[in-house]
């Protein structure tokens, strides 16, 4: 990148349960806190950049959120719209948000999203589904989201022998992180053994409930700037140092191979632009629907070679204290898993992390890695964050 691009500031929500709450007022709490912990200027912001709000209630008419908190905020905005690329979204935020303010579009990009988790009981699961499922290929035989995931893993473990102790050591690492986040949603709960996530309650092999991620809301909010601003607002931002997406299909049933899901191809990208290589990469920040995806990750990042994913966790290494601590915050499996904002707390962690500001949880991240993904592992997008530009 020719021009000096970082997040400079950001803020989340604390993930939970809140069905007294509109998605929008979540939207406006999320840009309340972003506001009242940074010393931005209404001027600051010339961009805006939004997810549909209310998608997991089915909600059609807030498509245009983008319009309502222009108007709200009072801006005059001369780049703002509402996007949707599923759990890619936030990292194509910030993708989006580089390249408008490379182009002279805009000096600040408000980047803001809050969500909830579709109902998971009494038939919701599938009806989500048809969203991403084929429908001649795919919906008459009733799938729902956790084994369309379970397709990829299955086979995965079956050409590289990885077992389900390799799975629960995802599981136990992340919980180990989020016990010191003071918001993890499943801190509360404690420390987690193998044991516990291997006999937990079957949902679709190879997955067992401690496998899956934590239903809630939440959601937040990050400002994306030019150099010039950032070194103003923040005396050490997270500069984005490189990115790149890919684009390819809408179902697994479509998959030439479940091995190449596109995440690798994104990965390269991001490196190359960056001029940096995975063994620069010391904190990962993996989507982890599933105790399965970071496993994946790992590989299709370039942080570990095909089939040692397994063998990365089992060792402790993506744990605290690990040489590569993946997903510090707790992940979506302890985290929380915040509907539709998911994506955004990916990011948060990382730029927290670079920045130097993630506190108990700290650790040293002068480059960290970013991995989001859209619907059934369809469309991804990688960003690498840096403390130097």
């Amino acid at each position: 990148m020719s021009a000096a691009v970082a997040i400079a500031a950001v803020s989340e929500l604390t993930p939970g349960r809140y069905p007294e709450r509109s998605t929008h007022s979540l939207y406006q709490d999320a840009v309340a806190r972003l506001l009242a912990q940074w010393p931005i200027k209404p001027g600051d912001i010339q961009g805006l950049l939004v997810a549909p709000a209310g998608m997991a209630d089915g909600v059609s008419d807030n498509i245009f959120v983008h319009e309502r908190l222009v108007e709200e905020l009072g801006l005059d905005a001369t780049f703002a719209e509402t996007l949707n690329v599923g759990g890619s979204t936030h990292a194509v935020m910030a993708i989006r948000a580089a390249l408008a303010i490379r182009a002279g579009l805009a000096d600040g990009v408000l980047c803001v999203s809050a969500g909830r988790f579709p109902n998971v009981g009494g038939g919701g699961a599938q009806r989500n589904t048809r969203i991403f499922a084929h429908p001649d290929f795919d919906s008459l035989y009733g799938p729902y989201i956790p084994p369309i995931y379970a397709q990829v893993a299955t086979r995965h473990m079956h050409e590289y022998g990885i077992g389900r102790e390799a799975m629960a050591a995802v599981a136990v690492g992340q919980r180990a992180h989020a016990l010191r986040h003071p918001q993890a949603l499943m801190a509360r709960k404690g420390a987690l053994s193998t044991r516990e996530v291997i006999e937990s309650r079957p949902i679709a092999s190879p997955f067992h409930l401690l496998d899956c991620s934590v239903p809630c809301d939440g959601g937040g909010a990050y400002l994306v700037t030019s150099e010039r601003l950032a070194r103003r607002l923040n005396p050490r931002p997270a500069w984005l140092r490189g990115f790149g997406e890919i684009h390819r299909r809408a179902n697994i049933s479509q998959l030439r191979s479940l091995d190449d899901l596109g995440g690798q191809a994104a990965a390269r990208a991001a490196y190359r632009m960056a001029d940096l290589t995975p063994a620069d990469v010391c904190l990962a920040q993996l989507y982890d629907s599933f105790s399965y995806n970071p496993i994946l990750g790992m590989e299709h990042m370039g942080l570990v070679a095909a089939g040692q994913g397994g063998r990365f966790f089992l060792d402790g290494r993506g744990a605290p204290g690990g040489d590569l601590p993946v997903n510090s915050n707790g992940g979506l499996l302890s985290f929380g898993h915040t509907g539709d904002a998911s994506g955004l707390s990916v990011i948060a962690e990382a730029a927290l992390q670079v920045m130097g500001r993630a506190g108990e949880r700290q650790v040293t991240a002068p480059v960290a890695l970013v991995h989001c993904y859209g619907g059934m592992m369809s469309e991804h997008a990688v960003l690498l964050l840096g403390d130097a530009p």
